[in-house]
């Protein structure tokens, strides 16, 4: 369901695993989830204080987008997640992960282009959160302009949670 700290701070939710992480069992092991690690160490923040999840449990077919049924399917568990962990701030990485965590919370539509970066105040189960989007580190490998627009976002999260 995810790796991390169960009374971590903040989530981030990614998309779905991918072939390394279908293999291990572990989110964010390939080649983002090393861009990932290095994008926590430099805004000081360390993957096992951290939750590392994503909005679908089981890699799609040919590593495709997962369709809104599939995403349906695991919506329950990732609340019944972040029901338990009660984040301060979920950080969706993707459009894929914005789009579900947006629609869970009642936010209005949005492109990760728009809105990376911006903090939304939000009420959850357990209270007040923010909702912190973020560039999916796999998109910086594939598109380099990206990678400095994603550790600038990533040192507003480390400035969010103080």
């Amino acid at each position: 369901m995810g790796e991390g700290a169960l009374d971590s701070r903040v989530v981030f939710v990614g998309e779905a695993p991918g072939r390394r992480e279908d293999d291990t069992g572990r989110p964010f092991v390939g080649s983002a989830g090393k861009l990932l690690d290095r994008l926590l160490a430099k805004a000081k923040l360390n993957r096992v204080d951290v939750f590392i999840t994503n909005v679908v449990r089981c890699r799609p077919p040919g590593n495709r987008r997962p369709k809104r049924e599939e995403v349906k399917a695991c919506s329950g568990h990732l609340m019944k997640l972040l029901e338990i962990i009660q984040p301060e701030v979920i950080a969706p990485m993707g459009n894929s992960a914005i789009e579900h965590i947006f629609e869970m919370f009642s936010l209005e539509e949005g492109v990760i282009g728009d809105v990376h970066g911006k903090a939304c105040r939000v009420g959850a189960a357990w209270g007040s959160i923010t909702v912190y989007p973020l560039y999916h580190p796999a998109a910086a490998i594939y598109n380099q302009k990206l990678l400095g627009e994603l550790e600038m976002d990533m040192e507003g999260l480390a400035a969010l949670l103080g």
